[in-house]
This record gives C-alpha cells, sequence and structure tokens, in this order.
C-alpha cells in the first residue's frame, strides 16, 4: 500500500520487515520508550492505560472465583529456591540477585522475584493449618525480573508487570479442576476482551513449567504466524507443598499436604494485541480495552457551532460510559485522522458544519476502515453499538486469518514448509524427547500445545506410531 503521510512513513511495512514494524508501533504510538537499563522499558500512559483495562476485566472475573488480592515481596531469600531443586533450576539463568544491602554484604543472597511460588508456599505453610483453611485462592498484580538476553518490548523484557494467582486445595481433583477453569477464564477473556482466538491445552514435558505437574498454556497466533504464549495455568500436585510443608489436618483428623496450582498472564498482552490486529497504518486496538474508544475531529472547526456541538457530543457519549476525546487542536483534520489511526482508536467522528445541518455524523471503523453516516439523535446508542461490532468481527477476523492458517504435516520437510510460511502445523508425535529436540534443531519450531482428541497415523519425525497429535510453530 502507498503511504501518503508523514506519520505511516515513520513505521515499517509490515509485509517487508515485521520487527521492525513491531518496534516502530509501540515507539511511534508512545506505548513505550526503553529503560535506562538494557532490557527495562517504560510503560507509557497510553500503554499503560491498555494494561488499567486489562487489570479490570480480569480482577472482577477473579473476584467471582473467590479470588482475593495480596501482595508478597519483591526479595525472596536464595535459600527459598533451593527447596524446589527442579524450580530453581528451571529459573537459574534468569535470576538476578542482591547480594549488598545498606552498603553491607547480605548474611544469605535475595533473589529479585522472577515468580513468587516460594515465597507464597512458604506463607501459605504458615497460614493453612486445617482443611476448613481451604481453599486458599490469593492473586498479586506485581512486577517480576528475569534477566533475558534477547528482549522486546512488552514481549520480553528483563522487567515486566504481571499477575499471578495461587491456590491451595484439600484434594488433586479440585486443584487440577481449577487449573482448567483459569485456563477457561483466560480464554474467555481473551476472545471477549482482546478479541484474540487462542488454542488452549497441555504443553509437553519440556515445555512445562519447572516444578509443575502439568502446564496448560493458551497460543495466540500473530500476523506473521507465529505464536506467542499468551497465560499459562500450572498444576503443582503436591511438589511445593512438600518443599515448604504445606500440610493441614483433613477431615479425618490426619494431617496432609495439599495440593497446589498456580496462573499468570503479563504485559505480554499488549504486544499479543498489536501483532494480532495491527495494520500498515499503526495499531488497531479491541474497544474493551482501548484507553480511548472514540475520538471526534471538528471539521471546519472555526465555523460557528461546530466546536458546541462536538463538545456536546463528548458529554452525551461520556455520559454513556464511552471513553472519548475531542481533537480541538490546530492540526488538520487530515493530521488529525492519521494521528488517530495511528494510535488504533476504534471509531473516529467527523463533525463539521454540513453534518450539523443535515443531523448526522460520520463515523469511521479503524479496524475496516469503513466510513459510513449516522444520526447525530440517540448518537450514544449507536456509538456503542457500533464498538460491539467492531469487537466483535475483529475476533472472527482474527480466528479466520488463524483457521486459514492451520496446516498438516506427516513428515520434517511438512513441518519445514508450514512454519516457512507462517502457518501452525499439526504433526503426529511419538511421545519421545529426542523427536521432539530434533523438530526444534532442523526447522526452529516448538511443541505448541497438544491437540486434544485428534490422531495421526505415525510421529512425523521417526514415523513410528504416534502417541499424540502436536501443534507446532516458530515462537516470539
Amino acid at each position: 500500500m502507498a503511504k501518503d503521510n508523514q506519520f505511516v512513513e515513520q513505521i515499517a511495512d509490515i509485509n517487508v520487515d515485521f520487527p521492525q514494524w513491531y518496534t516502530d508501533v509501540v515507539l511511534k504510538t508512545k506505548l513505550v520508550d526503553y529503560g535506562p537499563v538494557k532490557g527495562t522499558m517504560v510503560i507509557r500512559p497510553y500503554g499503560y492505560a491498555i494494561w488499567e483495562n486489562i487489570q479490570k476485566e480480569l480482577d472482577q472475573r477473579f473476584k467471582s472465583f473467590g479470588i482475593e488480592n495480596a501482595y508478597f515481596p519483591l526479595l525472596i531469600p536464595m535459600s527459598y529456591f533451593a527447596k524446589e531443586a527442579e524450580h530453581v533450576e528451571g529459573f537459574a539463568p534468569e535470576v538476578a540477585i542482591v547480594t549488598i544491602g545498606g552498603g553491607e554484604e547480605l548474611a544469605e543472597p535475595l533473589a529479585i522475584r522472577p515468580t513468587s511460588e516460594t515465597v507464597i508456599g512458604n506463607m501459605m505453610s504458615k497460614w493453612i493449618q486445617s482443611y476448613r483453611d481451604l481453599p486458599m485462592k490469593v492473586n498479586q498484580w506485581c512486577n517480576v525480573m528475569r534477566w533475558e538476553k534477547t528482549t522486546r518490548p512488552f514481549l520480553r523484557s528483563s522487567e515486566f508487570l504481571w499477575h499471578e494467582g495461587h491456590a491451595a486445595f484439600l484434594t488433586a481433583e479440585e486443584a487440577e479442576n481449577f487449573t482448567l477453569e483459569m485456563l477457561a477464564l483466560y480464554k474467555s477473556f481473551m476472545e471477549n476482551c482482546l478479541a484474540i482466538p487462542v488454542l488452549t491445552g497441555r504443553k509437553t514435558e519440556k515445555e512445562r513449567f519447572a516444578g509443575a505437574v502439568a502446564t496448560y498454556t493458551m497460543e495466540a497466533m500473530m500476523k506473521d504466524g507465529k505464536s506467542l504464549q499468551s497465560g499459562t495455568s500450572h498444576y503443582f500436585g503436591q511438589n511445593f507443598a512438600k518443599a515448604f510443608d504445606i500440610a493441614c489436618q483433613n477431615p479425618e483428623g490426619n494431617l496432609q499436604e495439599v495440593y497446589t496450582m498456580s496462573f499468570g498472564v503479563s504485559t505480554r498482552l499488549i504486544g499479543a494485541i498489536i501483532m494480532t490486529h495491527g495494520d500498515e497504518r499503526g495499531l488497531i486496538l479491541p474497544p474493551v480495552v482501548a484507553p480511548l474508544q472514540c475520538v471526534i475531529v471538528p471539521i471546519a472547526a472555526r465555523k460557528g457551532g461546530v466546536i458546541e456541538a462536538c463538545e456536546a457530543l463528548k458529554a452525551e457519549l461520556e455520559n454513556a460510559g464511552v471513553r472519548v476525546t475531542l481533537d480541538n487542536s490546530d492540526n488538520s483534520p487530515g493530521w488529525k485522522f492519521n494521528e488517530w489511526e495511528m494510535k488504533g482508536v476504534p471509531v473516529r467522528i467527523e463533525l463539521g458544519p454540513r453534518d450539523i445541518e443535515a443531523g448526522k455524523m460520520l463515523c469511521a471503523r479503524r479496524d475496516t476502515l469503513e466510513k459510513m453516516e449516522m444520526p447525530l439523535v440517540g448518537a450514544a446508542d449507536s456509538i456503542k453499538q457500533l464498538l460491539a461490532t467492531v469487537q466483535k468481527d475483529m475476533l472472527e477476523s482474527a480466528r479466520q486469518r488463524r483457521e486459514a492458517r492451520i496446516t498438516y504435516a506427516d513428515d520434517m520437510d511438512g513441518i519445514l514448509a508450514g512454519v516457512d510460511t507462517g502457518k501452525f502445523v499439526k504433526a503426529g508425535w511419538c511421545g519421545c524427547r529426542a523427536c521432539e529436540d530434533k523438530i526444534k534443531e532442523q526447522t526452529g519450531a516448538t511443541a505448541r500445545v497438544f491437540a486434544e482428541g485428534e490422531t495421526a497415523e505415525n510421529c512425523a519425525v521417526c514415523g513410528e506410531k504416534a502417541q499424540h497429535v502436536i501443534i507446532y510453530a516458530r515462537a516470539y
């Protein structure tokens, strides 16, 4: 597409250099800036507003499941990590460690939390004494640090924001069921709030979370065909209960260890929104989490009554709960159109003297760029209905795009051909770790999730009888 304005020219061609397009978009739309320490990011107000809306939507869902918010320390004694061997081994390369405090060397090094299973496990061992204390469901909204070698804003940074939920139950069945309930909650949120369709299911042993019995994931397809792990829910069995002595008296009067799980999503979801919906003009934001759902652009603003009509329309929309702004700057209408399109505002309203005289407003959808006239009378109801339509259509568009790019492969050549053309590839797998490793080595693709309920004759690598069907993709 020809680029006919200064703003779009500042963004790389999405079809030529997707990674550079992504970087340009997050910087030019003022979502983030680079922090002073390598691998860190400063989330700017426009980007943080998206995160606030994500928090709001998720938090109310968590509370409906009886999950309570709490806060746990940033610094964790290194001895805590040593209690769960697989967990510490999995996180060791990413842990940042504090050894000096107050000018003196610490008696014990402290980890800056990469995740909080250990400290929360320690506290649960104090709080849980009886089966009457169960289930215990807590969540914290916080920052974590993982010393990443390769970073990109939102997708992978040394410090990021997330929520992490943790729960303890008396029985394995309760813990396993809740693990899957949280996965289902995530999927509903992704589709209904972010308009991102996801594939959900279990990870392979190689890909599961360190210390978990089973890890369940949701995988989203980005516009370049790569997968983004967008959230996980982990069943721990009694692994952390044994490590941290989380035990209680059961109804029969015997002491038993509890069963635990955890679940989390992060600011990576903002990256998912950008790469699922964006186009050559910049961002396209789903209305549910967009900081601004609507922008009003006056046409011939100096003519009498135009600004007053725009302000009245803005007040009407605000009273109806629409997040709206009036761009009354002295920039040209064309400049404003380009600016707000780049920022991804779902609906733009143009209002000038002729529109006012005709009792109409010209509305433009960001997702399809379609323009339509709508009556000024009942504007709030019309705009809210339009926003709902945009939200629904964005999900359907993303779903159709994904379904068209899922393919099947019977051998390694088929897997390579699929991922080279930006597809998710379903292939048979014998269950052997060596075959899984070979696919990554030769194609750069990893096992994203089990395709539950599907069958294949043979493993795509070794030709032996397939035990599972796996969805493979290159990933961020």
